[in-house]
């Protein structure tokens, strides 16, 4: 019985791997983060076979799984990226991008503006072109250096340099808007 468990975790690993694999690094950057992402997911399918848990279509239940990794990934991940964030004022004083935000803690009100704020700002960075978008997460948000981006790429770093530009300058035009607004209020 367990011979037989054993064999069909292994056929299933052997057929679903590669696609599952490409699932995953499409939308994690990070190779080892798409790795671990993979083991945990075939982890996940031998624990649910070993507590005789019913799965009806095994392929769909691993990407349903994956799907879930990679979100618990990029929650785990933003909020640590947006506080590392700084934004300078005037004065050259540096504000963190968190400082600017209202509290989650503030109340339903403060959490909606909160909210809405954080939307807005995703939205402006899904209209950005591919590869400013590109640059500017990985930059901004990912950490990483222009160095090893273009290592990675191939793409000049002075190039990476002009897309973050250009990506920067568009997120402030679409912002201005509601960051008028707010500051008013």
């Amino acid at each position: 019985m367990a011979l037989e468990q054993d064999q069909r975790i292994s056929d299933v690993v052997k057929r679903e791997q590669s696609r599952l694999r490409n699932f995953i690094r499409r939308r994690v950057p990070d190779p080892r983060d798409a790795e671990d992402i993979l083991q945990d997911v075939f982890y996940k399918l031998v624990e649910a076979n070993r507590l005789l848990m019913p799965i009806e279509h095994v392929t769909g239940w691993l990407f349903r799984v994956a799907r879930n990794r990679i979100t618990d990934l990029f929650r785990k991940q933003r909020p640590e990226s947006f506080s590392d964030t700084a934004v300078a004022l005037d004065g050259d004083e540096l504000l963190q991008l968190e400082d600017l935000l209202p509290s989650p803690d503030a109340g339903p009100e403060a959490l909606y503006t909160r909210n809405l704020l954080l939307e807005e700002l995703e939205l402006a960075v899904d209209e950005l072109p591919e590869e400013q978008r590109d640059v500017f997460v990985a930059h901004e948000l990912e950490g990483r250096s222009f160095k090893e981006m273009a290592a990675e790429t191939g793409v000049s770093m002075n190039t990476l340099l002009s897309r973050k530009r250009y990506a920067v300058l568009h997120l402030r035009e679409r912002l201005q808007d509601i960051y008028d607004e707010f500051t008013k209020a």
